[in-house]
């Protein structure tokens, strides 16, 4: 038997346990957040996966994993026995799949009405695309985010999935489930989170809608304050092909900035503001970067106040010094990866434990619930 990660839990979220229907993306990600945070979140995966590593090492760590078949009503039963101990469910079907299963939330609810159940998709529970299939590029490109991207009259480039899976999903997903804990702990009812990544992403623009209502943001791309359009806030190549990211936006920073580059007695670069300026000014201030290589321009603006910092990969980014003070990031058995966050000063989270095999815990969680182990577990 598996020793269980639940056992040593620290964190705010100890205590706490959440039943995770296996997934892929935004839904690990949400129950990767709870986990580190102390949650005993428990991973339902496919029988045809039983003792292999898991695919997704970072996303799935911290997690008990346990092996059932969802479309055999007696494993079903089994899930369901695990749901009347938990506070808390996270599933990414499309809608109305776990009903047929016999695991939506009315089958949960009935059973345990203290349960809060997390429902993560990418249009949401209705609307007409409810039932579609898609992407995180989708998702953002429907919510209104993928076409301010890029500069005008090119084609919008593919970003990380950020937009939509993880910020617009996991994380919103996690945070709709804690304000349903907190609902729950005070009525002793649960509810049900309808999380939808184009939902998740519309609300990421609410700063830019504001602009946009204020006439401060143009309707078109590459024009802005934060798209690459002002000079002063964008990224410039260096002489070794490496960038430096400019955010020097309000005026004391954006003096540094002149300075260190030995601009400030330009009369073009005092018309910050200017956006019929900003095409000139920023084919200067990319001739200029060019001139030295990333390393000499970190070194330049060591101690600066102008908001200018190296642009880093995944794997020197762990190197940043920055970085290595605060432990950003950590290697566990050569894995590199992201910390827990946020951070608290009283209930501080351990280091998470990694990923166990597919099917590691399912004896050991069954056995809580008063079920017998099945076989070859």
């Amino acid at each position: 038997m598996t020793s269980s990660p639940a056992a040593a839990k620290t964190g705010p979220l100890a205590g706490l346990r959440v039943v995770e229907l296996g997934g892929i993306g935004p839904g690990p990600f949400a129950g990767m957040l709870l986990a580190d945070q102390g949650a005993d979140v428990i991973r339902v995966d496919r029988p045809a996966e039983a003792g292999r590593a898991s695919a997704h090492p970072v996303l799935h760590r911290g997690r008990r994993s346990v092996v059932l078949d969802l479309k055999d009503p007696a494993d079903v039963e089994a899930v369901l026995r695990i749901v009347d101990r938990a506070d808390a469910l996270i599933e990414g079907f499309r809608p109305g799949v776990v009903e047929r299963l016999g695991l939506g939330p009315e089958d949960c609810r009935i059973r345990n009405p203290r349960l809060v159940y997390g429902r993560m998709t990418g249009w949401g529970q209705d609307g007409p695309l409810a039932q579609a299939p898609g992407h995180d590029i989708n998702y953002i490109a429907v919510a209104g985010a993928l076409g301010m991207l890029g500069a005008e009259g090119e084609i919008p480039p593919v970003p990380l999935n950020l937009f939509g899976d993880m910020g617009g999903g996991g994380l919103l997903l996690a945070f709709g489930i804690t304000a349903a804990l907190t609902h729950a702990s005070r009525t002793g009812l649960g509810q049900v989170v309808d999380a939808a990544m184009t939902d998740g992403t519309a609300v990421q623009l609410a700063l830019i809608h504001g602009l946009l209502a204020t006439g401060r943001w143009a309707g078109r791309r590459g024009a802005n304050l934060f798209d690459g359009g002002a000079p002063f806030y964008r990224c410039y190549r260096t002489a070794d092909g490496g960038h430096m990211a400019v955010g020097s936006v309000e005026p004391p920073f954006y003096a540094e900035l002149l300075d260190v580059l030995g601009l400030s007695e330009d009369p073009l670069f005092a018309r910050q503001h200017d956006r019929d300026a900003w095409p000139r000014m920023a084919d200067v201030l990319a001739t200029v970067f060019a001139g030295r290589t990333r390393a000499e321009w970190t070194a330049a603006f060591e101690g600066r106040e102008a908001c200018v910092t190296p642009v880093h990969g995944l794997t020197d980014a762990a190197a940043h010094p920055h970085n290595v003070a605060r432990g950003t990031y950590y290697t566990e058995n050569g894995l590199l990866q992201p910390a827990p966050a946020p951070r608290f000063a009283g209930t501080p989270a351990g280091t998470p434990l990694p990923a166990p095999a597919i099917g590691a815990h399912t004896a050991e969680v069954l056995a809580e619930v008063g079920l017998p182990a099945r076989e070859g577990s």
